[in-house]
C-alpha cells in the first residue's frame, strides 16, 4: 500500500489485528518464560491487556482518532495484567496522548507516538531492565525518529521498523544473560512484536481474520459471573427424569412387571413401578426417554408422558443461587460503603483455599484469587479498592508480576490512600500483615511492613514443563525444582529431596522458623513426614505446617 497517512478506520483494524496475532501467539510466548515453571503467563497477561482494549475498539462503528486513543488508553490500561501487560497499557497510553488530537496520522505524528509510548512506559517502572519488552520498544522508537526524516511511504516505514524490531529483540540474550543461558528472546518483546507485526499486515492488507474473540472475564474477582458451561454435572449419572402411565390394553402380570423394571434399570435408575390392573405408573431417571416409551407401548397406549431435563434444572438451580447469593453480597457490600469508613483496609492476592484463610484470620477485608497462575488486572484491583470501605487501604500483590498492576489502580484512584506494600511472595505477603499495628500510623504501618517483607525468606516447589538451562542447573522436563528469592536453588527427580535442598540453601546458622504451606496435590500426611525430616536437618528451628491448597507449587515455604 503506497499512502503516506493513515486514518481512524485503518488504526483500528490494525489494532485489532495485532490484538489477533498475540491471542494466537500467546502459548508460544508463554513458553519463553526464562523459569521452566507451568505457570509462565507473559502471552496470556498481554493477551488479556490487549483484549480488554479490543473489546472496546471493536464496538466503534464509526472511529475517530479521539474515540481510538480513548478506547485503547482506557481499556488497557484496566485490563492490564502483570508486568508485561502493564508496560504494553503504558506503551498504549503513551502512544494514545500523542495521536489522539490527530484526524490522520503522518510518519511524522507515528514516530513521535512511539517516542512518547516509551517515555511513558519507562516512566512506570522503578528500575527498567534492559534485555526486555522496553529495549524493544526504545530501539523501534529511535529508528522511527530516524526513519521518518526519510520515508515517505508509510508501508515501507512500518516494514523497516518492524524489521528492526526484530534486529533488537534477537539481541534480548545478550544483554540478559539469563536470556541467554536459557535459549530465549525476551517474552514481553516477543510479545510487543506479535502486536505490531499484525498490525502491519492488516495496513499493508495481507490476509487477516479482524473479528476478536474476547475472552472470558477476569477470574479474580470475588463475586463472578456464573460459566453455565462448566457447571459441574457430572454426578448426574441420567439426565432425564421421565414420568408416564402405560394404559394397559393386555395382561400385565408380575413377570411381566418384573420383565419391564429389568429393562428400565437396564437403561436408567431412581425407578417407580406401580402397577394396577387397568394402569401402570413409572418414575424412572435415563438418558434414553425415548427406549422406555417405546418398550412401554408393547403393553398398551401412552398418557401423561413428562421428560424433564435434570442437568439444565441443576445449571438453573446453580444460577439461581448464585445470583442469590451475588444480589447479597452486593447488598452486603452497600451496606457496609453507607457506614463510615474505617480507618484501615487491606486486600491481598492469595493463591489456594488454605492461603485464602490465613489471610481472613489475618484481618484481610478483600482477597483477590488468582496469584501465580492467574495474574489479577487493574480492573480487578479498582474493583477491591471500590469494595473495602477504609480510609487507608493496603494492598498486598504477593508477586512480583502483580505488583505494577497494583501501583497502577493507586494510580487510578482518587478517594482513598493507597498503600502498596511490594511483597513478591505470599510468605511475605502474611509477615507484613503480622507486622500491621492498629495504634500506628498509615507510614509507620507503610515502613514497618515493608520491614517485614524483609525479614522473611521464601520458597516454592513446583516442576519443570521443558529442558533448558539457568542459573548453571540442567533441568530436564518433569524435575522438580526448588525455586528461592534468588532464581533456581535446587534440581531433582525426588520432589521431598527437592524440597529439603531448597531449604537448606535459603536457611542460615539464623533462620528460627521454618513455614511448609503444602498444596493441593500434596497429602496432609506426606507434609508432615517431610516436616519431621526437616526439623531433623534443622535441629535449631521450628518447623510448622498449614494447608495452603495452592495449584502448581507443591510447597511454599517461608523461612525467618
Amino acid at each position: 500500500m503506497n499512502t503516506s497517512t493513515m486514518n481512524a478506520k485503518q488504526l483500528q483494524m490494525a489494532f485489532l489485528a495485532g490484538a489477533k496475532r498475540i491471542e494466537a501467539k500467546k502459548e508460544y510466548i508463554n513458553e519463553l518464560n526464562v523459569f521452566p515453571v507451568p505457570d509462565g503467563d507473559t502471552g496470556t497477561n498481554m493477551s488479556l491487556t490487549i483484549m480488554s482494549a479490543a473489546k472496546e475498539v471493536q464496538a466503534l462503528e464509526e472511529p475517530t482518532m479521539a474515540m481510538l486513543a480513548k478506547a485503547i488508553s482506557s481499556g488497557s490500561l484496566r485490563g492490564a495484567r502483570g508486568n508485561s501487560g502493564v508496560i504494553l497499557s503504558q506503551l498504549f497510553r503513551g502512544f494514545c496522548r500523542s495521536v489522539g488530537d490527530k484526524d490522520v496520522l503522518t510518519i511524522a505524528d507515528i514516530s513521535l507516538g512511539f517516542n512518547k509510548a516509551v517515555e511513558t512506559a519507562y516512566k512506570a517502572v522503578m528500575k527498567p531492565k534492559e534485555g526486555t519488552i522496553l529495549t524493544v520498544a526504545k530501539g523501534m522508537s529511535d529508528m522511527s525518529t530516524e526513519l521518518a526524516s526519510s520515508a515517505g511511504d508509510m508501508g515501507t516505514f512500518f516494514k523497516n521498523l518492524i524489521d528492526y524490531g526484530y534486529e533488537i529483540l534477537a539481541k534480548t540474550p545478550d544483554m540478559l544473560p539469563v536470556l541467554k543461558e536459557a535459549g530465549v528472546v525476551d517474552s514481553g518483546g516477543q510479545g510487543l512484536m506479535e502486536v505490531l507485526h499484525g498490525a502491519y499486515d492488516c495496513f499493508v492488507g495481507n490476509p487477516a481474520d479482524y473479528d476478536v474473540e474476547i475472552p472470558a472475564a477476569s477470574k479474580q474477582q470475588a463475586v463472578r459471573a456464573v460459566d453455565t458451561e462448566n457447571i459441574d454435572t457430572s454426578h448426574i449419572k441420567f439426565g432425564y427424569c421421565t414420568e408416564f402411565i402405560i394404559m394397559l390394553e393386555k395382561p400385565f402380570g408380575e413377570k411381566d412387571e418384573e420383565e419391564f423394571k429389568q429393562f428400565l434399570l437396564s437403561i436408567g435408575d431412581s425407578l417407580v413401578v406401580v402397577a394396577d390392573d387397568e394402569i401402570v405408573k413409572i418414575h424412572v431417571h435415563t438418558n434414553h426417554p425415548g427406549q422406555a416409551f417405546e418398550k412401554a407401548l408393547t403393553y398398551g397406549s401412552l398418557s401423561n408422558m413428562k421428560v424433564d431435563n435434570m442437568r439444565l434444572e441443576h445449571q438453573e438451580k446453580v444460577i439461581k443461587e448464585s445470583e442469590k447469593l451475588a444480589k447479597e453480597q452486593q447488598a452486603e457490600r452497600e451496606a457496609k460503603a453507607a457506614e463510615p469508613a474505617k480507618p484501615y483496609g487491606f486486600i491481598a492476592v492469595s493463591i489456594g483455599d488454605g492461603m485464602n484463610d490465613i489471610f481472613a484470620e489475618l484481618n484481610v477485608d478483600y482477597i483477590i484469587s488468582g496469584g501465580q497462575t492467574m495474574n489479577p488486572s487493574t480492573e480487578d484491583m479498582l474493583e477491591a479498592i471500590q469494595a473495602v470501605n477504609a480510609e487507608n487501604i493496603f494492598i498486598l500483590p504477593n508477586n512480583k508480576n502483580i505488583i505494577l498492576a497494583a501501583n497502577q489502580a493507586k494510580s487510578l484512584t482518587e478517594d482513598k490512600n493507597i498503600i502498596v506494600v511490594p511483597s513478591k511472595t505470599v510468605p511475605q505477603g502474611i509477615s507484613a500483615m503480622i507486622g500491621f499495628s492498629a495504634d500506628a500510623t498509615p507510614e509507620e504501618n507503610e515502613e514497618a511492613m515493608k520491614d517485614a517483607l524483609e525479614a522473611v525468606k521464601s520458597g516454592e516447589v513446583t516442576y519443570a514443563v521443558r529442558d533448558t538451562s539457568i542459573d548453571g542447573k540442567e533441568i530436564h522436563m518433569g524435575d522438580y525444582m526448588g525455586i528461592g528469592d534468588n532464581g533456581i536453588e535446587a534440581v531433582g527427580q525426588n520432589m521431598e529431596e527437592t524440597t529439603i535442598a531448597l531449604i537448606k540453601a535459603i536457611t542460615d546458622a539464623d533462620s528460627e522458623l521454618v513455614s511448609l504451606y503444602y498444596g493441593e496435590e500434596v497429602t496432609e500426611e506426606a507434609a508432615n513426614a517431610l516436616s519431621e525430616r526437616i526439623a531433623a536437618e534443622l535441629p535449631d528451628a521450628d518447623v510448622e505446617v498449614y494447608f495452603g491448597g495452592q495449584p502448581i507449587y507443591y510447597y511454599v515455604i517461608s523461612v525467618e
